[in-house]
This record gives structure tokens, C-alpha cells and sequence, in this order.
């Protein structure tokens, strides 16, 4: 059966989607954005700080569920500019320096608010 994972400590979903799912201890989280849980947008930051800013998001969102880092299975990370990938595995690596999940890493032609990453995951809790 599907629960609805909702924590304060990440942004509050602004649409027809949920922060994050879990059914048979799996858990989806909704892709990400580089805004802090009282909305401040940082779509101006580096993309090194976007970053970090949606994998906290991610992070709260599965702590929520109770799971954590260790426990993601597959990260898709997508890029305004596949040209940032260097700077966003830079600080993306710091999340996952011990046995990493999978991962996609994408360009996109545009994400929204204007921003330059977005990120969701897969784990199990």
C-alpha cells in the first residue's frame, strides 16, 4: 500500500505531487530543487551549492521515511548544462563516499524556476 512521506524540513510540494512515496519498503522520492524548506530559491547559488541544497532536501525527505544516504539504491541528477557535471560530482561525492548508489546524470533543456539541478532518489527503508 502507498504512503505519503511529508517532512517540514524540505520544501513543501507546490503541485499535484507528493515530497516523496513509499510502498514495500521502497522509497521515491519527487525530484528535488535547490530550495531551502522555507522557499528560498537558490537558483543564483553555484551550482556546487544548488547541489548540496536539493541533496539536503533529499536527505530530510528520507530521514522522514527512515532511511538515509547508506540506504539509496539510484540517484537520477538532472543538469541545465551537462558542462556543471564536473562541479555537482565534486559535491554530490561527499554524500556518497562509501559503496554509491547508481546514478543518471542528464541534461535537460530546462528545469523549473530557472534553476540548474534537480534530483530525486530511490532507496529502501
Amino acid at each position: 500500500m502507498k504512503e505519503i512521506i511529508q517532512t517540514d524540513e524540505a520544501p513543501a510540494a507546490v503541485g499535484a505531487y507528493s515530497q516523496a512515496t513509499t510502498t514495500d519498503g521502497l522509497v521515491f522520492t519527487a525530484g528535488q530543487l535547490p530550495m531551502t524548506p522555507d522557499g528560498e530559491l537558490l537558483d543564483n547559488a553555484s551550482v556546487a551549492a544548488q547541489t548540496e541544497q536539493a541533496l539536503d532536501n533529499c536527505g530530510a525527505i528520507l530521514a522522514e521515511a527512515g532511511a538515509d544516504f547508506e540506504d539509496v539504491l539510484k540517484v537520477t541528477v538532472f543538469l541545465s548544462d551537462i558542462d556543471a557535471f564536473d562541479e555537482m560530482n565534486d559535491t554530490y561525492a561527499e554524500y556518497f563516499d562509501v559503496e554509491p548508489p547508481a546514478r543518471s546524470a542528464v541534461e535537460v533543456a530546462a528545469l523549473p524556476k530557472g534553476v540548474d539541478i534537480e534530483i530525486e532518489a530511490i532507496a529502501v527503508a
